[in-house]
């Protein structure tokens, strides 16, 4: 093993890792299967390719390319090397607008592509909804195809040639047409090879001629098995179009030409809407003639998961009225032309179907819309009442004409078997995705999983259609080839192999010799019995169940928007992206590759960069909670050890707070002292770069005990929060606050004693104190809370434990507290206009947990013209940012969008942050200052009602 990677490491330029960690993350992938690699190889060039597969032929090791990861047939899955090109091959080399080509790398993200072209007007047409982390080799080896591909067809429709790396070694550019030449003409190898491989491949067509034109369904979303009649005379003989989708079996991938067609220049929306998703399947074929860009097709079962989330998305609501429904995109040369095509279709539906109908034209009400449709990949791992479902049938497809009747004997199958599951896809072309809620950790269960899957080929083949419509065969349906195609046309696929991978190393057990579809089940295998200390309340009560959240769609890999993953955006290490970490903690529960439990080592470095933002709690289409899994890995691995040192200065917070709070000008002053602050730098884990903050001269509680007495009447109360941050750092916070309230018309109150959430002892992972705070602070609303008073929070984060993490720590019923936006909105409360421009960093717990539709509003009403910024987490995050090693990732996520777009605001722009270390983050590194939305709206009221107490010294 060690002369395997020993030779690999001489052999390539780029990274070599058979560490347990690089084992753990890259077994799987986004299927239901798990294979742990020798180890993985991350190339910088083509020539690194070549060199890994020359290794691993000497040493008889099979080889398996990976892109994104996010396949779901377990095609990017071995046990032998896996090369991962999305770390270094990820380039566009060219885009020629004359011809309309790209040149790219395999590992580049389909939304670079697509953004480099659309400098001059042009797309890629095939456009998956994992578009923005998916790369073009994962792309063109399983031949996908996405919404667009009813106008532009799949993968394989718009590849021109490409350069590969055959089993043999030979190093070829295939296409276009019938080409096969050697990447260098003076390299004999590779020119006796290519001739090898180009004598075969005429051979093998011209003695199965009548068997490659017969043998094949007709539909458009054909992707299953080989494409073989690519290599017809009449189809041009294309070799590069026969290799898409041949799943990484017969070549490796080093450089790819791809065709590129022009953007419309304005699009429209249609959305129509029907008695339910068999009844939008059976009107496909009136929406063909209209020359649609996308027919994609849903139900309301998948609207119900979405709302069990939590959420309603405003989006929502511009759906018509219907239990199913089709989104249908036009284009157009202008928006008005657009507009007339999609009013066309509207009309034509409305007449020939009955369907209740929409149009939008807004691009981005159009995005917000699509965002259900794209979501559907994550949420439907999981049924409306909690549930698991998996893939398995993900995505077969049938002549669109015979959707509607293939749909409605599937759900028939699916209740003859008692099984559930969410049924939608891309219905312009009769392709249908779904999830299912098999039992796969029984025997009982996976006897249903085989029965059922063989039954679903039958059903789709009597249909005239194709197990796979997109995704690729893989593990997953492979097997169930035989019952697609004749035993001839099977044997011509072992020939197709054969030609380019003679010894067979190249992805073994794919198409060709496949491996049971119930076998190497990532559900399989041993769990070990941890001691757990948090309730995992949507989880059953267990770790291991709630790692099974993550199914490996990558969303998180997302480096473009969002909140989720800060980490992976500035380093793009798979170790430092929710998935990764949750492979690696589930992979610590099985205990077979990480093996120390909570001692592990592997699991504690991933998740040291882990900022606890809940991004992914919010923006993971299944809702992993990384920031929970953390602090009970923290909790359990540092159990009776002596721990970090911010653990104790950081974690200890309000406590350090309150013992400051007795005499801060003289604990202010010592810390401003250099040698002090050095010293209480170190001691406290503290970075270097970071700036010891200065507590207040008076805290919030003892301001509060000097205002004047209101004589009101008697007035509606509530009570406000006074979290750490605002009582001993920004009083100045909580007392507008309590003005804006007052002008509200309520009496305000503070709790009779002092309270504390527990944050900091929750991210830090001391939580037998946190529950010990949080149990003393519900006691302490208890009579507030039984009389129905709402508390009103300021500092999101601690808000968010009050009304999400409370319940992993404690069974208590919901805390009705609220943030000041949600409260005013929730009453009506109008301001004076402030008439100013404004840019808001919004606080990662208030994205997770709380949401920001409420502080747009109160916004607008008060006259703010209000830019929520898409810039993720501010990178400080708690403790996070401030902790000794941290700091060059906490600025790299601040720079990334938030500081860029704080520097570039006008002066006469407000800067908001409600969170405490937004706000220092702003002022650490663009030297603005920020405002709390209560500050904003104290200042539009423009009175005083009692003293603003000092702030620092």
């Amino acid at each position: 093993m060690r002369s395997l990677v020993d030779d690999l490491t001489g052999a390539v330029s780029g990274e070599v890792d058979d560490s347990a960690a690089a084992r753990a993350m890259f077994s799987m992938d986004a299927s239901n299967y798990r294979h742990v690699p020798k180890a993985v190889v991350f190339p910088r060039d083509a020539d690194d390719v070549a060199a890994t597969l020359r290794v691993c032929r000497d040493h008889g090791v099979p080889v398996t390319a990976r892109g994104a990861g996010t396949g779901i047939g377990g095609q990017a899955l071995g046990e032998g090397v896996v090369l991962e090109y999305g770390r270094h091959l990820n380039r566009v080399l060219e885009i020629d607008p004359e011809r309309r080509v790209a040149r790219v790398q395999p590992g580049v993200v389909l939304d670079t592509l697509r953004a480099a072209a659309a400098e001059h007007g042009l797309t890629f047409g095939p456009d998956p909804s994992t578009h923005s982390r998916c790369t073009l080799g994962g792309m063109l080896g399983n031949d996908a195809c996405g919404s667009h591909s009813v106008a532009w067809g799949r993968t394989a429709d718009n590849v021109v040639s490409l350069d590969v790396v055959a089993g043999d070694g030979t190093r070829l550019t295939v296409g276009p047409g019938d080409a096969v030449t050697p990447l260098d003409p003076l390299d004999p190898d590779d020119t006796e090879g290519a001739e090898r491989i180009r004598e075969a491949l005429r051979t093998l067509t011209r003695q199965h001629l009548a068997l490659l034109r017969t043998g094949f369904p007709t539909l458009p979303r054909r992707v299953s098995g080989y494409a073989l009649d690519a290599l017809l005379p009449e189809r041009g003989g294309e070799v590069a179009r026969a290799l898409v989708g041949s799943e990484g079996t017969c070549v490796l991938l080093t450089e790819a030409t791809v065709r590129l067609v022009p953007s419309p220049a304005a699009r429209a929306l249609v959305v129509a809407g029907f008695a339910d998703d068999i009844a939008a399947a059976d009107a496909v074929p009136q929406v063909l003639p209209h020359a649609p860009l996308t027919v994609e097709g849903m139900g309301a079962d998948l609207i119900d998961i979405l709302l069990a989330r939590g959420r309603r998305p405003s989006a929502l609501d511009a759906l018509p009225a219907g239990r199913g429904w089709l989104f249908v995109e036009v284009g157009g040369d202008d928006p008005a032309e657009a507009r007339d095509s999609a009013e066309a279709l509207a009309a034509a539906l409305a007449r020939e179907t009955a369907a209740t109908t929409s149009v939008t034209t807004d691009a981005a009400r159009q995005r917000q819309l699509w965002s259900i449709r794209e979501s559907a990949a994550g949420i439907a791992t999981r049924m409306a009442d909690g549930s698991e479902a998996w893939p398995g049938w993900e995505d077969a497809a049938v002549p669109p004409e015979r959707l509607g009747s293939y749909l409605r004997a599937f759900r028939a199958l699916l209740a003859e078997y008692g099984l559930r599951g969410i049924p939608y896809g891309h219905f312009g072309e009769g392709c249908v995705h779904v999830r299912i809620d098999f039992d796969l950790l029984t025997d009982d269960g996976l006897r249903t999983f085989r029965r059922f899957l063989t039954d679903a080929a039958d059903l789709v083949v009597a249909h005239g259609g194709s197990l796979s419509g997109e995704h690729g065969d893989g593990q997953a349906r492979a097997e169930l080839l035989p019952r697609m195609y004749s035993a001839d046309m099977l044997r011509l696929f072992e020939a197709f192999k054969a030609i380019w991978d003679p010894d067979g190393l190249l992805n073994p057990g794919t198409l060709v010799r496949p491996r049971p579809l119930d076998a190497d089940l990532r559900f399989s295998g041993p769990v070990r019995d941890l001691p757990l200390t948090l309730r995992y309340p949507h989880d059953g009560g267990s770790l291991a169940t709630a790692t099974r959240r993550c199914v490996g769609v990558g969303k998180c890999v997302d480096t473009t928007t969002g909140v989720m993953c800060p980490s992976y955006m500035v380093t793009g290490r798979e170790e430092h992206s929710t998935r990764g970490r949750a492979r690696l903690l589930a992979e610590m529960m099985r205990g077979e590759t990480i093996t120390e439990g909570w001692d592990s080592t592997e699991v504690r470095d991933a998740l040291d960069l882990c900022l606890a933002c809940k991004g992914c709690l919010s923006d993971c289409p299944v809702d992993v909670d990384m920031a929970t899994y953390k602090a009970e890995f923290l909790h359990q691995h540092y159990a009776g050890r002596v721990r970090p040192a911010s653990h104790y200065s950081l974690g200890f917070l309000p406590l350090w707070a309150r013992l400051a709070s007795h005499a801060p000008s003289l604990v202010n002053a010592a810390l401003r002292a250099p040698g002090a602050a050095r010293l209480a730098k170190r001691l406290g884990g503290i970075a270097d770069e970071r700036a010891l903050p200065s507590f207040a001269r008076t805290t919030l509680r003892r301001a509060w005990r000097r205002r004047p007495t209101p004589s009101r009447g008697e007035r509606p109360r509530v009570v406000l929060w006074p979290d750490t941050f605002t009582d001993h750092f920004a009083p100045e916070i909580g007392v507008s606050a309590a003005r804006v309230l007052d002008y509200a018309g309520f009496d305000v109150t503070l709790p009779r004693s002092p309270v504390c959430c527990g944050l900091t002892w929750i991210s830090t992972g001391q939580l037998g104190i946190a529950r010990r705070v949080l149990r003393r602070t519900l006691r302490v609303l208890a009579d507030d809370l039984a009389e129905g008073v709402p508390v009103i929070g300021l500092e999101p984060s601690c808000l968010a434990v009050l009304r999400h993490d409370v319940h992993d720590l404690l069974d208590t019923p919901p805390v009705p507290a609220l943030t000041l936006a949600e409260f005013l909105d929730r009453e009506g409360v109008e301001f004076p206009r402030l008439d100013v421009p404004a840019v808001t960093q919004q606080h990662c717990h208030q994205h997770a947990v709380l949401g920001h539709d409420a502080d747009e509003r109160v916004l607008r009403r008060a006259g703010v013209d209000n830019v929520t910024l898409d810039s993720g987490c501010c990178g400080l995050a708690g403790n996070f940012g401030v902790e000794r090693g941290h700091y060059d990732v906490s600025v790299a996520a601040a720079e990334r969008v938030l500081a860029p777009a704080v520097r570039a605001a006008s002066p006469g722009t407000l800067v908001l942050a409600d969170g405490f270390s937004c706000r220092t983050q702003i002022t650490d590194l663009t030297g603005r200052r920020s405002l709390h939305l209560a500050q904003v709206l104290d200042h539009a009221l423009g009175t005083r009602t009692w003293s603003r107490p000092p702030t620092k010294e």
